[in-house]
Parts: structure tokens; sequence; C-alpha cells
């Protein structure tokens, strides 16, 4: 059950005075049992290189969207900008020395189930080892609000390089920023928690926090264009310089795989 904020902090403005409140819900639903998966879509741009072709740069977002809202801030412009980064690199031509991988999960609104359960069955456990040893790097695009502003580090100083030398040609498009810490709630965390690098961007959400972000008014209207073709100009040269560099992007030290 969902409730529109005006009318959320109406019931807490009541029960701030003391006075009782009462709700009636009328609930009405269907169950579809002609299919109950959840599905990942992914494709890639295979390494040429042959001693690294097989290692992985990754770029993901989710498909699915909170069940009361359109989903166009959260999560369809993430996966515009995702689509948009591979199709940059596929129009040029580009020949990566290592596999890029794009990836759009589901069911990540209901607890990160796609992007886990792929980390789960390809990245995860002995058997899983030299999958593990030749994954790189994964980079997130949730909300896709936004232009690109830097990235949250995670903790992990050993990338400051890496972003810092590729983010300084978009010092014009204020794309420099980067923070220590990190972000919550989306599905880097599951690389992560894998021991694996995962990086989210920091963007300038504008209204998608106070206005959008799982609410009935996360339209296309809301979108902007030169926002997402700015993102995908930049995830697209990170996604390249990941794919072309000597070495694979560090991991934290200070993180195990579970």
């Amino acid at each position: 059950v969902v409730l529109a904020s005006e009318h959320y902090n109406m019931i807490t403005r009541l029960m701030e005075r003391n006075v009782d409140v009462t709700l009636r819900i009328n609930i009405e639903s269907r169950y579809h049992e002609d299919d109950t998966n959840g599905y990942n879509i992914i494709a890639e741009i295979p390494g040429v290189d042959p001693e690294i072709g097989d290692e992985i740069v990754m770029i993901g977002a989710h498909l699915d969207s909170w069940h009361s809202a359109a989903g166009a801030t959260d999560n369809a412009d993430g996966a515009a900008v995702t689509l948009e980064a591979m199709r940059i690199l596929k129009a040029l031509s580009i020949k990566p020395r290592r596999t890029i991988r794009l990836a759009l999960w589901g069911g990540e609104e209901q607890g990160l189930h796609g992007s886990r359960r792929y980390v789960e069955r390809y990245l995860s456990g002995v058997d899983n080892a030299d999958a593990r040893d030749n994954f790189s790097v994964y980079f997130n695009l949730d909300p896709g609000a936004g232009p690109i502003k830097g990235f949250f580090l995670e903790g992990n100083e050993a990338v400051r390089p890496f972003f810092a030398a590729n983010l300084e040609p978009f010092a014009d498009l204020n794309s420099t920023i980067l923070t220590a810490g990190g972000i919550c709630c989306t599905d880097h965390l599951s690389f992560i928690d894998e021991g694996l690098p995962g990086f989210q961007p920091i963007h300038s959400y504008d209204d998608y926090d106070v206005r959008t972000h799982h609410t009935n008014v996360d339209s296309y209207e809301r979108i902007n264009k030169e926002d997402l073709e700015q993102a995908s100009v930049v995830m697209a040269s990170l996604l390249y310089h990941a794919a072309m560099r000597d070495k694979k992007i560090p991991r934290n030290p200070e993180i195990g795989a579970h």
C-alpha cells in the first residue's frame, strides 16, 4: 500500500496532535501465473586481446520500476544511458581489449534480485573462481536522472587515479567530483558484497529526490534529453578506458568475498 506524501503528512500531523486516525483500505489485485520468473538482459562487445579478452568490464541498470510509479527517472533513463553508452562504442567500431558487457536487471525494486542472482550464479563460489578473477569492474546507472557530476568511490581509494584521469576531460561539464563514501540500495552493491569493484555515479538529481522518486509523477516529461546525452558520453568513455587499460580496476583490499 502506497500513500501520497500529502496524505501521509496529514496523518502524521493528526497523530502528533493525539488525534486518532482510522484508515479504510480497499485493495484489488491480480496474480498472474503464466510466468512468475524475472529476467535479466545481457549483451556484450567481445574483447579482442588474446591475453585479457575474457576479462569483463560491465555496465548495468535495472529495468523494473516502483509499483506506483511510471518509472521514467527510476529507472528508464538509467537503462537508456546504459544502452546509449554501448551504442556509442558500437557505432565507433571500438575493438576493446576486454569484453564490455551490458546488463539490464529485473527485480531491483524488490531487493536487487536480478543482479544478486547473476553474481551468485556466475561470480560467486569456488566453481566461479576464474570468472571472479577475470572480472574488472561494474558501473551502475540508478537513477539515470540528471547529469553525471562524478562518482562515489565506495571506500576504494585505489580507484581514485582511474576516475580522476578519465573524468578530467569532462571538467567543463562539471563531472569531476569524487567522494570517498558510497551510496546504498541499488545493484552495484551486489558486486561490492562479493568483493568486486562496483560504482555508482553522483548525479545532479534536480527534482528526483523531492518529486519523482517512487511517485506517480515519475513520467516521461521529467526526463531531460541533454542530461542523458551527457551521462551517456561520460559512461562510454569510462567503459572504453576501463576496457583498454593494462590492468583490471583495483579491488578494495578491505572488502573480502562473502
